[in-house]
């Protein structure tokens, strides 16, 4: 039952999936981190993988940039494939000034400039927010695991480079970071009443121009990773 953006049949897939931006990221996840890892996608180089962590099957794949991307990939996960529970492990920069860099954020909701919510046509403005049983799950292990974490509303955007400069506005309701993606997760999520959860680490600091390697942001966050397997090895 392949997709247009997915080779995958039925059943290749697991029921929890770490969903990083980068296929890259995927890639090193899987092969550093999974047990007989096995690609199941290709297609626009959007790599995905299925393989144990600590004897749970457990999936791996690209989501690319953006809600539009995102919206697609788990869009066909929730719906077409079986999968339960989508754990994006990406990259955001800080908006709050206690952030800093190689931090790890866990986004307990995700406010949006985007339009992604008016398909739903729904009588009001929807607030995207993680599933609990995720959230609660994460938090215990980054206690565990001793990073250096935060946990609560950040913002998913549809710019990258802002002609408006409004990225430092955000700061007066105590949003913790930027990117662009968990929005789109958390409504697909909800839609399909299934669960979803954003882990983050900083890779800049966009108001105190300060930044991260991409080669860093591929291979090197590995705290949000092991937050992100713990998360999923024990739901």
């Amino acid at each position: 039952m392949a997709t247009p953006h997915n080779s995958a049949e039925y059943g290749d897939i697991a029921e929890t999936v770490l969903m990083p931006g980068d296929p890259l990221r995927a890639e090193f996840i899987a092969e550093n981190y999974l047990e007989n890892p096995v690609c199941y996608n290709k297609v626009r180089g959007m790599l995905g993988f299925t393989g144990t962590y600590k004897g749970k099957k457990i999936s791996v794949q690209g989501s690319g940039m953006g809600m539009p991307s995102i919206g697609i990939y788990s869009h066909e996960l929730f719906n077409l494939y079986g999968v339960e529970n989508i754990i994006r492990v990406g990259t955001a920069g800080a908006i709050a000034d206690f952030v800093k860099l190689r931090d790890v954020v866990i986004a307990q909701s995700a406010s949006t400039n985007s339009n992604y919510a008016a398909q739903y046509a729904l009588p009001g403005t929807y607030a995207p927010t993680a599933s609990y049983k995720l959230l609660a799950e994460a938090v215990s292990a980054a206690k565990k695991s001793g990073a250096d974490f935060h946990v609560g509303n950040i913002l998913s955007s549809d710019t990258f480079y802002d002609d408006s400069q409004s990225t430092a506005k955000w700061q007066k309701m105590n949003v913790l970071a930027v990117e662009m993606e968990s929005a789109a997760l958390y409504m697909n999520a909800a839609r399909a009443s299934k669960n979803a959860l954003c882990i983050l680490t900083v890779s800049d600091c966009p108001l105190k121009g300060l930044s991260t390697s991409a080669q860093e942001r591929q291979t090197t966050f590995k705290a949000m990773m092991e937050i992100a397997l713990e998360t999923a090895v024990n739901i």
